[in-house]
C-alpha cells in the first residue's frame, strides 16, 4: 500500500511539473515523411499528427508532398475540430529541382498566440553559388506577444542528404540576408539538416559557417537521436538560434527530440507509418514577469526536481 501511495504521489508531482512548464511557448520542427494525400486519408496516422501538431505553438512540417493541395487543408480541418485552440498554416510553393519530386515547407501555428507578419521565399537564382539548395528556405516572421522576445523569424531547411554539408553552409547566407532585410537578430534555423552520421563528416564541420560562427548556438546535444527506427541513432534534425538575446529567451535544457512512439504507446511500425523522424522542439520563455515571480518560479522548479529525485529513490526502496 505504501508503494502505491508513493507511486500516486510521484504521478501527481510529475503532472504538476508539466503544468508549470505548459505556459512556455513551444516551437517544433517535424519531417512528416512524404505527407500527402495518401497519409491524409489514413485516420490513425492523422490522429497522431494532430496530437503532434497541437503540442506546439508553431510547428514546421517538412516533406509535404501535397501535389493536389488537399492534404494540408485536411490536416488543418481535423486539427481545428479536435483542438481547444484554433490553428492556421502558411506554406511555401512546391520546391525541388525536378518536377518528379517536389516538397513544401508548411508552418502550422496557434492563432490565439501567434501572428504571421512576414514571408520570404529565398530565390534559387541568387548571385554567387546559384541553386545551392535542392529546396530553398521559405522564411517566415512571427509575432508572439506572449513570449519574452515578442517576435522571431524561422528559417527552415530540409537538406538533400547527398549535399547536406554544402546546403548547411549556404544557410549562413540566408541568415545574413534575413538579418539585413528584416533588421532582426531573433532568428532560428531549424529542420532536417541531415546533420549527422554519414551525411556530415567530422572533417567537414569546420567548413560549415552555421557551425563555426560563435553567435549561433546549436541547441540539441550531439548524441540526440531524432530517428524512429531502433536500428539507427542519428541527430539529423536540429534547432540553431542566432544571437544572445534569443539564446537567453530559451528555456534551459528544453530542446529535445519528442519521442511520440513512446509517448503515444505505438509500436515501431505504427510510428513509422507517421514518420521515420521524431519532431524536435524548444521552449521560449513567456513574456517578462516581475523578478519576485521569476525567483519564486525558479525555487518551485528546484523544489520540484529535488522532490522527484527523492520520490524516485523512495519508490525503489
Amino acid at each position: 500500500m505504501a508503494a502505491l501511495w508513493r507511486l500516486l504521489l510521484l504521478s501527481a508531482l510529475l503532472a504538476a511539473c508539466e503544468l508549470r512548464c505548459a505556459s512556455a511557448f513551444r516551437i517544433c520542427a517535424f519531417n512528416a515523411h512524404h505527407f500527402g494525400e495518401s497519409k491524409s486519408k489514413n485516420s490513425v496516422v492523422m490522429k497522431t499528427l494532430v496530437k503532434i501538431v497541437t503540442r506546439c505553438d508553431v510547428i514546421l512540417l517538412q516533406e509535404v508532398r501535397d501535389s493536389k493541395r488537399k492534404a494540408l487543408p485536411t490536416l488543418l480541418a481535423q486539427i481545428n475540430r479536435e483542438s481547444r485552440d484554433q490553428y492556421d498554416y502558411v506554406a511555401s510553393e512546391r520546391l525541388g529541382r525536378t518536377g518528379s519530386y517536389q516538397e513544401q515547407y508548411a508552418f502550422f501555428y496557434r492563432t490565439g498566440s501567434v501572428l504571421v507578419t512576414g514571408k520570404y521565399q529565398f530565390p534559387d537564382d541568387r548571385p554567387g553559388d546559384k541553386d545551392a539548395f535542392a529546396r530553398e528556405p521559405f522564411v517566415v516572421k512571427f509575432k508572439a506577444p506572449k513570449t519574452e522576445i515578442q517576435e522571431f523569424v524561422l528559417i527552415p531547411q530540409h537538406t538533400s542528404p547527398t549535399n547536406a554539408t554544402k546546403e548547411m553552409d549556404a544557410l549562413y547566407d540566408v541568415l545574413q540576408d534575413v538579418r539585413r532585410m528584416w533588421k532582426t537578430e531573433n532568428i532560428i534555423l531549424l529542420g532536417d539538416f541531415n546533420a549527422d552520421c554519414g551525411y556530415l563528416a567530422k572533417k567537414n564541420r569546420d567548413k560549415v559557417r552555421i557551425i563555426t560562427d560563435p553567435n549561433l548556438k546549436w541547441l540539441l546535444p550531439e548524441d540526440t537521436d531524432t530517428t524512429v527506427r531502433a536500428s539507427t541513432s542519428c541527430a539529423y534534425d536540429r534547432i540553431v538560434v542566432n544571437g544572445r538575446k534569443l539564446s537567453n529567451a530559451v528555456v534551459p535544457s528544453s530542446a529535445r527530440a519528442f519521442n511520440f512512439q513512446e509517448e503515444f504507446r505505438l509500436t515501431e511500425d505504427e510510428a513509422l507509418d507517421v514518420s521515420d523522424h521524431y519532431p524536435v522542439e524548444v521552449l521560449l520563455r513567456s513574456a517578462a514577469v516581475p523578478v519576485k515571480v521569476r525567483l519564486r518560479s525558479a525555487a518551485v522548479s528546484l523544489s520540484c526536481s529535488l522532490l522527484l529525485v527523492l520520490l524516485m529513490l523512495l519508490s525503489q526502496s
